[in-house]
């Protein structure tokens, strides 16, 4: 990242072009993308790499990342942190723009937390009905 200039404490000159930080760390991680250094499915940089990357406090790398979300770039997975989200830009170098299918994007990112989210209920069930075996075994 030489030669960037990168604006300071959220604030720049109107007009100036100057991106501010959080900018450039989601630009850079698009660019990755773009290039296929990053392909659907892999894991983002964590937020300490990032921080060190970019020399950023960690609000201006949830910033970046909250960006990357909301353009559908990127999506969560509770628990697991940020993943590029399955998208058909994100193997076209070519593409500029943010991906057209940000609601898929989302929606794939929701179907995953949702099955997640029955495997855990599924688990916990039977965690349950496994120590209320073993308490009338004790005869609690």
């Amino acid at each position: 990242m030489t030669g960037v200039v990168v604006g300071r404490r959220g604030r720049r000159p109107a007009g100036s072009g100057v991106p501010l930080t959080f900018e450039v760390i989601a630009e850079t991680l698009r660019e990755r993308i773009r290039s296929g250094e990053l392909k659907p499915g892999d894991a983002l940089p964590a937020q300490a790499a990032l921080m060190r990357e970019f020399g950023a406090a960690s609000l201006t790398v949830q910033k970046a990342m909250a960006l990357l979300k909301q353009e559908g770039w990127a999506v969560s997975r509770p628990g697991k942190g940020a993943f590029v989200a399955h998208h058909d830009h994100a193997e076209d170098p070519d593409a500029e723009t943010a991906p057209a299918s940000g609601a898929v994007a989302r929606v794939e990112a929701l179907e995953q937390a949702l099955a997640e989210a029955v495997a855990q209920l599924a688990d916990l069930r039977a965690r349950v009905e496994a120590l209320e075996a073993g308490d009338g075994e004790r005869g609690h």
